[in-house]
């Protein structure tokens, strides 16, 4: 379903192949992420659409000249115990600095807020400054961190928590 912001909600045939692709492409360039992030990527957003509930489910996309620029998605299978996870987050390297990415994390938030989850949370990895700043923005903190090695290197792993 097409939004009047230029967001698309919800699953749409093509949708994740996209989704994994930017986020295989732009991790792999600005990252060197190997082969095993691209798989993980696919397999566990596979998974989200396949037992997706728009109950508790958020996935949305935008659009920009009827083009994808980027994703975001809220996994609320563990709400109740554990938190909404905000997952898949990512915006095309053209589309930065236009303000697709807080459309897309102030959608996905609301989204929360309606379905009266308590808390929202993510994982990233030191660097991401931009993402960063958003989340913090946002009013997100950061709560753990430690490294961990995986995708074919070394990374400093974040977890970035919102109590709503």
């Amino acid at each position: 379903m097409k939004l009047e912001t230029g967001l698309c909600l919800g699953y749409y045939p093509g949708v994740v192949g996209r989704i994994v692709a930017l986020h295989g492409e732009y991790y792999h360039e600005h990252w060197g992420f190997d082969v095993t992030f691209e798989t993980q990527v696919a397999s566990e957003l596979s998974e989200f659409v396949a037992r997706f509930d728009p109950n508790r489910d958020g996935l949305w996309t935008v659009l920009p000249d009827r083009q994808f620029a980027g994703a975001i998605a809220i996994d609320g299978h563990k709400a109740e115990t554990e938190g909404a996870r905000l997952r898949w987050f990512i915006v095309a390297p053209h589309c930065h600095g236009k303000g697709l990415g807080s459309v897309l994390i102030d959608q996905a938030l609301g989204f929360c807020r309606s379905r009266g989850f308590a808390r929202v949370y993510l994982w990233t990895f030191r660097g991401l400054v931009s993402a960063a700043r958003l989340y913090e923005s946002r009013g997100f903190r950061l709560t753990e961190e430690h490294s961990v090695a995986q995708w074919g290197g070394l990374i400093a792993e974040q977890k970035f928590e919102l109590d709503l």
